[in-house]
This record gives C-alpha cells, sequence and structure tokens, in this order.
C-alpha cells in the first residue's frame, strides 16, 4: 500500500444520517435513496403509514420524511401517533398547498414541511437544518472567565450541560425549547419578535405563514406552567412577538460553574 493510499484509508469518514421516508410512491423512494447517498444520508422506505410508524417504534431514526397522503392513514395522523412514543424530527412531504394543511402539520409536532414536487437539494438543505437543530450542541472548554451558566429569579440553565432548572426541578425540555428558554431568560421583560426568534433558534429567516416558532412557543409555555407555580411566564404581544414575563424574574445575572 502506498503512503497516499494509507492516508486516503485513515482519513475521517462523515457520519451517514439515518433517515426514514414514508411514501407510497415506491419510485420516489429509490430516486431519493440513491441521491441522498451521495450526501451522507442512508434512507429507509416504507410504503404505508403503518409501516413507517413500526419502523419508527423499533429502530432509530435521525428524522422522518412523512408523505401526508398515504393509501392508509394519513400523515397527520401518522404524526399524531408517532408524537405519543417518539420525538424524532419529521418533515412533512405534502402536494397539498393549503396553509391550513400545512399549520395543521406544524402543530401536530412536525419540525418543516416541504411542498410537492420538490427540488432534491432543497430537500436536503431542509434535512441537514433540522438535524443541525436537533443535535446535541457542544461547546469548547471554557475558560475561567467564560459565563457557562444563565440565572433569572429561580431559573437556571447550564449552557455546557444544556439542562434547565426552576428551582431544584429539572425541566424536560427539547433541544429548541432549551434554546427558546434561553433567549427569553437573556432579555426577561423585553419583546422577542418573531423574525428574532426564528432566525437565532432555527438559523434560517422568517416567513409569516410558517408556524413552527409559535408551535415550540406553545409547547415550552405548557412545560414551564406544569412544572412550576407561575402563570403566563410567555406571553404574547399581538403583531410584534412574545415577551418572558413572571413574578419571580426580574433580572438576569450570569455566573460561572464552579
Amino acid at each position: 500500500m502506498t503512503m497516499e493510499a494509507a492516508d486516503e484509508s485513515s482519513a475521517i469518514v462523515p457520519a451517514m444520517h439515518s433517515v426514514l421516508i414514508v411514501d407510497d410512491d415506491a419510485k420516489l423512494g429509490v430516486m431519493l435513496q440513491e441521491y441522498l447517498e451521495r450526501h451522507e444520508i442512508r434512507l429507509s422506505i416504507r410504503h404505508s403509514g403503518e409501516a413507517g410508524l413500526e419502523a419508527a417504534a423499533c429502530q432509530h431514526y435521525d428524522l422522518m420524511l412523512l408523505d401526508v397522503m398515504l393509501p392508509d392513514l394519513d400523515g397527520f395522523e401518522v404524526l399524531q401517533r408517532l408524537r405519543v412514543y417518539s420525538d424524532i424530527s419529521v418533515l412533512l412531504l405534502t402536494a397539498r398547498g393549503l396553509a391550513a394543511d400545512r399549520i395543521h402539520g406544524l402543530q401536530l409536532g412536525a419540525d418543516d414541511y416541504l411542498p410537492k414536487p420538490f427540488d432534491p437539494d432543497e430537500l436536503v438543505a431542509r434535512i441537514r437544518a433540522i438535524l443541525r437543530r436537533s443535535a446535541p450542541r457542544t461547546l469548547a472548554p471554557a475558560s475561567k472567565d467564560a459565563d457557562a451558566r444563565l440565572t433569572a429569579g429561580n431559573f437556571a440553565i447550564d449552557l455546557v450541560s444544556r439542562a434547565a432548572r426552576y428551582k431544584d426541578a429539572l425541566l424536560d425540555l427539547t433541544d429548541i425549547e432549551f434554546a427558546l428558554l434561553e433567549a427569553f431568560l437573556q432579555a426577561p421583560g423585553v419583546v422577542l419578535s418573531r423574525e428574532e426568534l426564528t432566525v437565532r433558534v432555527f438559523e434560517r429567516d422568517f416567513h409569516p405563514l410558517n408556524r413552527t416558532l409559535d408551535m415550540h412557543v406553545c409547547r415550552l409555555r405548557k412545560k414551564l406552567h406544569s412544572a412550576t407555580t407561575l402563570n403566563n411566564l410567555i406571553k404574547t404581544i399581538r403583531s410584534s412577538g412574545y415577551l418572558f414575563s413572571a413574578d419571580d424574574v426580574q433580572s438576569s445575572s450570569r455566573s460561572r460553574l464552579q
């Protein structure tokens, strides 16, 4: 073996992402399987809602591509049943053009939607954006002067371990909910626009018809209400955005991990 060959064999190979597509269009599945393989994405195919739910329950996937129009269960029912036991990221594929359908899917727990027909390159970009948002965040080792914990009243979030607490209770938050809470705790009493939160949390431009942000804020609001004795922590400011307000959250402060 030559030195060049040895170097190539020892090179780091990008990790393959595992994606499940639930779509009754067999031709589309095969085409996408071949295309996504070139982008380090391994695609498994199921052609019915029941088969997709079974696969998601038995195997680990990083993301599900879910067609809304399926022969047995429609995508909305699949998504609703999926959310009972799984937080897997879901990208809806839909030929329906109605905004109400897209909003319904997002409210049921989809992370994004892509109308059919779509450009394969856009599909790859959307998959990567969702995986980037849902992946655990890693931080460089903090220096002695680096801020590693954010506190506001009885709330405290650890920016290294990505853990959030209210008093002594650990909050069960998704990565997106954690990012939202972090943004709110950094600016209690300040109205944060939907545009600002979308760019910060989802790393994409804001679109007024996309209700993904509102769905995640609603979920965070419900979780905080269940975990605390505080009411209406996150207020919706009409035509402006959201404001984090609570009687025991007067100001935020940062402190270093001990």
